[in-house]
């Protein structure tokens, strides 16, 4: 198989798949005997990323593999074809979103006593849905709280291969910052049941637990494959350093 036919056929199945493949997955749409080697694979996506370079598409790659999506610099026109509103999030929610991603694992009381208010639970189960985030364990303390980390679909939505491409902790100055860095539309100002509108509380390390891990899946565990085989908690703390 030439390398260009390679290109074709993996240009041609990432368009119908409509989600990010993986180079394990874009070879299994060949049969055993005919099967290209990864490294032809990578060649071959190399090759369509050169070809789009001057297109309105671009082939990149996120947590879950790679997709081809419209340049972020065409996007209000993009935005235009769509009858539906841009999805608004309450400041609540959005600096919910962001101690799970800074802090993760982190337990829903952990969150309230960072943030000093009480976190609606309107605001995990939206997360939860949007499959944004999910439990990852249990801490070991009365009551067995969930423990809350990212997901890789939460890596994919905002175009991340790893948790590492997040601006660093000490970066984050207000809401705002974090707000444009995530690419959100500016929340809405309307609270969700009983959620304050107050500035993101800093983000300081909360005193530590005995914890209960269950096992990853697949997802969470993808979210970190880029990290050069951390742990989880060394990416956490690297962030804190």
């Amino acid at each position: 198989m030439s390398e260009i036919n390679l290109a074709n056929i993996v240009e041609a199945t990432l368009f119908a798949a409509g989600k990010p493949l993986s180079t394990s997955q874009l070879r299994e749409v060949f049969e055993e005997h005919e099967r290209p080697d990864p490294d032809a694979v990578k060649e071959a996506i190399e090759l369509l990323q050169e070809r789009y370079q001057s297109t309105g598409l671009e082939l990149v790659r996120v947590a879950s593999g790679f997709r081809f999506q419209v340049r972020q610099n065409l996007s209000d026109w993009v935005a235009r074809l769509s009858e539906e509103r841009p999805q608004r999030y309450s400041r609540a929610l959005l600096e919910t979103l962001a101690l799970i991603t800074y802090r993760q694992p982190i337990t829903r009381g952990e969150i309230e006593e960072i943030r000093g208010v009480a976190v609606s639970s309107n605001i995990i189960k939206t997360l939860l849905e949007r499959s944004w985030v999910r439990v990852v364990g249990h801490r070991d303390v009365p009551g067995r709280p969930a423990m809350y980390a990212t997901t890789r679909q939460f890596l994919d939505y905002f175009n991340l291969k790893s948790l590492d491409q997040l601006p660093p902790l000490a970066e984050v100055r207000d809401f705002e910052t974090l707000n444009a860095e995530l690419g959100f539309a500016d929340p809405a100002p309307a609270n969700i049941e009983g959620e304050d509108a107050s500035g993101a509380t800093e983000l300081s390390t909360s005193d530590s637990a005995e914890v209960t891990q269950e096992p990853l899946s697949d997802d969470y565990e993808s979210a970190f494959e880029q990290q050069d085989e951390d742990s989880v908690d060394d990416v956490i703390s690297r962030e804190f350093d």
